[in-house]
């Protein structure tokens, strides 16, 4: 798997490079039509958004709606799988924990690197 896109003009599906904006708890985040939730949080560079029971920081981790991981909430929704919603322009996202009602931090995951460690020298 490549960390390129396809360009428009080449893309075989016929993908126009269509700009959107999604507020993540909060913050502006940039994306092109098409992408998922998790398309738009990855490329922005957040490797995880929400906490499971152990503390741990998840994200994505199957990518096709599976797992559960990468629950979010949008608009009034809970537990929309970020993996599987495409975004919309002006989607307000609110990042969550397993317990009800529960929203995280904006700043929660700040700490992932790239690699998916975590300070305390866990990962992903």
């Amino acid at each position: 798997m490549s960390p390129r896109r396809v360009r428009a003009a080449s893309d075989a599906v016929g993908r126009r490079e269509e700009p959107l904006r999604i507020t993540v708890d909060g913050e502006p985040v940039d994306g092109v039509a098409g992408q998922t939730i998790a398309g738009v949080l990855l490329a922005a560079g957040r490797l995880a958004w929400r906490r499971a029971p152990s503390g741990a920081p998840r994200g994505v981790f199957c990518g096709i709606g599976v797992c559960f991981d990468c629950l979010v909430t949008v608009g009034a929704e809970r537990d929309v799988r970020a993996c599987r919603r495409r975004a919309r322009d002006g989607d307000v996202v609110t990042t969550q924990s397993r317990a009800a009602g529960d929203g995280e931090s904006p700043d929660a995951f700040r700490g992932v690197g790239e690699g998916g460690e975590v300070p305390d020298g866990g990962a992903l």
